[in-house]
């Protein structure tokens, strides 16, 4: 069977082959225990992962001592709110965006049944908020911001740097989900007064399972996860070396010009944009990633779209929602019907996106929307 076009980047992306070749040893012949501080195996273990800290950290402009692993961005998103409000139980107050992931939302409504309050700030059709919504959204009890830099969905960027220092001014904690920007923007964490930043190394190349928190020194966190103390005391659990070997690796190779991938993705844009007439982009065309476009195709049925497309592998939504029936919630935030939300696409691109794959797209899914609404 043929495989289809893969143009689902913001989803996961394949492991590079020089990833997996930075990590095949640390499954057979160097498998020590990190933590097994007596032998060579373990010292070995510890020196490698000690490395990657220092490739992954420097990705985002902090100190090694700054940086702490876990198992993904969704672990990463709980360590870090939870740990800031469980920290500090005066404060009970969170501010955030309703286009957040699941992994932040989730958390915050957990949070709600403990106690605390959470704004949730409305964006624009754009699907952007300013620094001027959190300045009217603070209150004296608001302990901390979350605002995701790159949206998952509609790759729309937050003007990120503008919140960080009116947070830093207002002794407010600011925390960002950076899953989908680290590795295709410029990510600098100290121009961008952030104080906490989670990211998943499967974004950018590396491998699943293995994802990282930027905790800026001096940021208060409750433990989540108790046992033997690893992580500096911030977070127990055998380390993963193999997935830590290649996480650094990612981060060495991430190159955050994608403009040649823009390239790629305005040619797709445009042409389905003059292919299949009423089509619509979703979200801010200036304030975006270089990789990502979501379109709404009117006239059609979103799931019916979605099945017709075989040939293409694409999403109408988070990876991690793709099974639900109902509409994005992130372009029902941004003003977007339901019956239009429905009928959206998801296109991501990638490191191996091909021009052959771009003509090939736009050529099927006009067809395939000019097949589907003749017979509606």
């Amino acid at each position: 069977m043929e495989r289809p076009v893969y143009l689902d980047y913001n989803a996961t992306t394949p492991v590079d082959p020089r990833v997996l070749e930075a990590m095949l040893p640390w499954f057979t012949d160097q498998f020590g225990n990190a933590a097994s501080s007596h032998h060579l195996f373990g010292w070995e273990a510890a020196a490698a992962v000690e490395e990657a800290r220092r490739q992954v950290a420097h990705r985002i402009g902090a100190h090694e001592k700054e940086l702490l692993f876990t198992s993904g961005a969704t672990e990463s998103n709980n360590l870090a709110i939870k740990g800031l409000f469980e920290s500090s139980p005066d404060k009970k107050h969170l501010i955030t965006v309703r286009t957040e992931h699941k992994a932040l939302l989730d958390v915050a409504a957990w949070l709600e049944t403990r106690g605390v309050s959470v704004t949730y700030l409305e964006t624009d059709t754009e699907g952007r908020i300013t620094a001027d919504q959190v300045a009217g959204a603070l209150r004296p009890d608001t302990l901390a911001v979350s605002v995701m830099w790159a949206n998952n969905e509609t790759g729309v960027l937050q003007p990120v740097g503008e919140i960080g220092a009116l947070c830093r001014k207002a002794g407010v904690w600011f925390h960002t989900d950076a899953t989908q920007a680290v590795g295709k923007v410029p990510v600098y964490v100290p121009a961008a007064h952030i104080d906490l930043l989670s990211f998943s190394a499967h974004k950018l190349y590396g491998p699943k399972g293995i994802g990282a928190l930027y905790v800026r020194k001096g940021t208060p966190l409750a433990l989540q996860m108790h046992g033997g103390g690893h992580e500096r005391g911030r977070r127990s659990g055998t380390l993963n070396v193999p997935g830590i070997v290649g996480f650094g690796k990612a981060c060495e190779l991430a190159d955050p010009d994608l403009s040649a991938l823009a390239l790629l993705r305005d040619e797709l844009e445009r042409g389905i944009l003059s292919a299949v007439p009423g089509t619509r982009v979703n979200g801010s065309v200036k304030y975006r990633l270089a990789n990502v476009s979501n379109l709404s195709f009117p006239d059609v049925d979103g799931e019916e779209l979605l099945l017709q497309l075989s040939r293409i592998a694409v999403s109408n939504g988070s990876a991690c929602t793709s099974a639900s029936v109902l509409p994005s919630h992130v372009l029902k935030a941004m003003g977007i019907s339901d019956e239009r939300a429905h009928a959206s696409i998801r296109f991501s691109l990638g490191r191996f996106t091909t021009p052959e794959d771009i003509r090939f797209t736009l050529r099927y899914v006009a067809g395939i929307v000019a097949d589907l609404r003749r017979s509606s």
